[in-house]
């Protein structure tokens, strides 16, 4: 007798490769395998980098880009997507233009320009007005440290009010909520700001006294879409969001404090 599979829920990213496996769609898929869902991986960018930087950065053809997504929607139960590293303004738009044919979807996009460490962009400067304004608009949640917001807005973030003022003006593209993350701000803790379209939530974390570390960005969003992913209808409201993003603070909080030397400059995270 075939035994009946029991049905289980797909998370999909679009983004780098990173060879080195500590940042893009393979840091992604394990943030989606310690949420409960199956990773599924769309690569938009293709980068030459390792623990110690990046080195270069090649987008993929638009069309190569849509025609991964394509059969992975088509078949596998996607609940949710996450955006990362897209290389080129076509690609934006390619991916804009998926996910307006899947309203449905809860998305996170992770608004990722420049790398942790490296010359190379992991997103084209022309770029980053598409993403503003035709891939936000799809978006639930965009997770912006201080640098993307800044570049995004063209506002200057020195402390958390100019951080929620900025998440302000990006609402204003039509994303449903703006995750600022506080790492680069200074003070005793590591505060990020949740701002939603009627309410802001501080999300505070002593901060840690860690070496450089790679993929914390691309970690924290897969985690919280991972986590949306997980619910048997489309998570999209405020109250499943702020559920998920706690989530993912805390077990993304356990393994900054445990990031691990795994060669090269930078530490990496395991969940």
């Amino acid at each position: 007798m075939v035994l009946k599979a029991k049905r289980s829920a797909c998370a999909l990213t679009i983004g780098g490769l990173d060879p080195g496996g500590g940042a893009g769609v393979l840091a992604d898929a394990r943030a989606f395998s310690r949420a409960g869902v199956l990773g599924c991986a769309v690569t938009a960018t293709l980068t030459v980098q390792s623990t110690s930087g990046l080195r270069a950065a090649r987008a993929l053809d638009h069309a190569e880009l849509e025609a991964q997504a394509r059969e992975v929607l088509r078949v596998q139960s996607v609940r949710a997507v996450k955006t990362g590293a897209l290389g080129s303004a076509a690609n934006v738009r390619a991916v804009a233009r998926l996910l307006g044919r899947h309203p449905e979807l809860p998305v996170v996009v992770d608004t990722v320009l420049l790398p942790t460490r490296g010359s190379a962009r992991l997103l084209a400067s022309g770029a980053v007005r598409a993403l503003r304004d035709q891939l936000l608009p799809h978006a639930t949640l965009a997770t912006v440290n201080v640098p993307e917001a800044e570049a995004l807005t063209g506002m200057r973030v020195t402390r958390l009010a100019e951080g929620e003022a900025a998440a302000r003006e990006l609402l204003k593209t039509g994303v449903f909520a703006v995750l600022v993350k506080g790492g680069h701000l200074t003070g005793r803790h590591a505060t990020d700001l949740l701002v939603g379209p009627d309410d802001t939530l501080e999300l505070l974390r002593d901060r840690l006294d860690l070496g450089p570390t790679h993929g914390t960005g691309c970690t924290l969003a897969s985690l919280i879409t991972g986590r949306l992913a997980r619910e048997e209808s489309p998570a999209r409201g405020w109250d499943d969001l702020v559920a998920a993003v706690r989530w993912a603070k805390r077990v993304h909080h356990d393994a900054l404090s445990e990031a691990r030397d795994v060669g090269g400059d930078l530490r990496v995270l395991f969940l």
